[in-house]
């Protein structure tokens, strides 16, 4: 199928491109157990690495969980419970809870539990040691409660029983630290004109609350923005997953010998938080992903393709990761998509006059659109002659920032310096491929 709907995304999937957290950690414990031993010092250490880390030490208990202590868990990117020997029978921290797992539901953060000299199945216990008598006009509370707890508990996390407990928590504060650093979005682009519209139409192909397995491609020709747009769409749902990994520049980067190899190790690393060790042959790390990923619902951006070898190795087949996931590939050779049976192919739109104005002037220096009649003029004839490809617009639109009407007539009569040829032939020659013909743009005449 080729997508090139121009209908706005639905309300669920259509969000900013950015995130913003007041916390990357709340930490949830059971004061009289931990606080001034182990949950002490993993917030020391989680301090000390740069990570910010919320700890309730200041707050007022009161009947209820206070409202200071529910936007705290709102405003935190991901929560470590510590389930420790009374956890489960303090109703402070069960309400805790709750609203740490609804967070994790409604705004995909992430939780981390922490089984401190406790074993899961123990933590479920406890809640029994509540006198449910006094919740007889509130039963559902219980329930939601017991219900919470054996989700919590079914939770990948780390189990300490005995050991050495400094090396237990540095252990924690590396696998943190890889999800905060996973999470930092990604520099999308300096002047993001059109891109918005351009993510909701991929939002509405990619559906991400489906419970399929989905490969998505971004077809389209050399400079028209498919990384840029990729890098949006990544920005605006990875925190939707269970892990994501953004792959750029495959292309170039599995040329050198061991370069698939090394994408394939770095796959796992970004989404199982480092826990891999390497492996040197490609044929094994495919193995390594079949069987870490195939219970993971992850997005995986597979960038700038040009060979089958390449997604046979990183994104072989659906099978290769859990429910839900999605795969998108960005390519300029559409026939790729289809030998690897993409069957959901979205077409890369170029920008339209008034878009390709706007990023130009903005690359121009932004200058305001009421130019001098003489400058306007030529930015129009600029304009037109890029059809629409954001590099050919950046390119041009720096090249010309602040040059004299003179010097932009130069240009347009063909006297560019050779490396803006070279890079504005990139985008032209796509177009010359894709439409089977010559293009009657010449980036040495414009």
């Amino acid at each position: 199928m080729d997508s090139t709907t121009n209908e706005g995304a639905s309300s669920s999937s259509s969000s900013s491109f950015t995130n913003s957290w007041t916390h990357d950690v709340f930490l949830s414990f059971r004061g009289e157990d931990t606080r001034y031993n182990f949950t002490d010092h993993l917030h020391k250490n989680l301090v000390q690495r740069g990570i910010r880390t919320f700890i309730d030490d200041e707050l007022p208990r009161g009947e209820e969980i206070s409202q200071a202590l529910l936007d705290a868990i709102e405003g935190s990117r991901c929560s470590i419970i510590v389930f420790s020997e009374n956890y489960a029978s303090s109703k402070w921290c069960l309400d805790e809870l709750v609203h740490i797992i609804q967070c994790r539901k409604s705004k995909q953060q992430k939780v981390w539990p922490v089984f401190y000299k406790v074993d899961p199945s123990d933590v479920k216990q406890k809640l029994t040691n509540h006198d449910e008598s006094k919740f007889e006009d509130n039963m559902k509370k219980v329930l939601r409660w017991k219900e919470t707890l054996t989700e919590a508990a079914n939770l990948s996390g780390s189990h300490y029983l005995e050991g050495r407990e400094t090396e237990f928590i540095q252990n924690i504060v590396n696998k943190i630290s890889l999800q905060v650093l996973n999470d930092t979005h990604i520099n999308v682009a300096k002047y993001q004109v059109g891109i918005e519209a351009r993510v909701r139409d991929l939002h509405k192909v990619l559906d991400v609350y489906g419970n399929d397995v989905r490969m998505v491609g971004i077809w389209g020709t050399g400079g028209i923005g498919k990384t840029t747009v990729a890098k949006a769409v990544y920005n605006s749902l990875a925190h939707v997953f269970e892990g994501s990994c953004f792959l750029e520049n495959v292309r170039e980067r599995s040329i050198p010998y061991g370069g698939l190899v090394d994408l394939q190790n770095l796959l796992l690393d970004e989404i199982l938080w480092g826990k891999e060790t390497k492996v040197t042959s490609a044929d094994k790390v495919i193995n390594v992903i079949k069987e870490r990923l195939s219970r993971k619902k992850v997005l995986v951006i597979v960038d700038d393709v040009d060979h089958l070898d390449q997604l046979n190795n990183l994104v072989g087949g659906c099978d290769w990761f859990g429910l839900g996931s999605r795969i998108i590939i960005t390519t300029r050779d559409k026939h790729l998509l289809t030998s690897h049976q993409v069957s959901i192919i979205y077409k890369a739109k170029k920008l339209n006059f008034g878009e390709s104005l706007d990023l130009f002037i903005s690359w121009n220096g932004g200058r305001n659109k009421n130019l001098d009649d003489d400058y306007m003029k030529a930015a129009e004839i600029v304009v037109k002659h890029c059809q629409g490809l954001p590099l050919a617009l950046k390119v041009l639109g720096s090249h010309l920032c602040g040059r004299s009407i003179d010097e932009w007539h130069d240009a347009l009569d063909g006297n560019l310096h050779s490396d803006i040829k070279k890079t504005l032939k990139i985008s032209y020659d796509a177009l010359e491929y894709s439409k089977g013909v010559r293009c009657d743009t010449n980036p040495g005449r414009l």
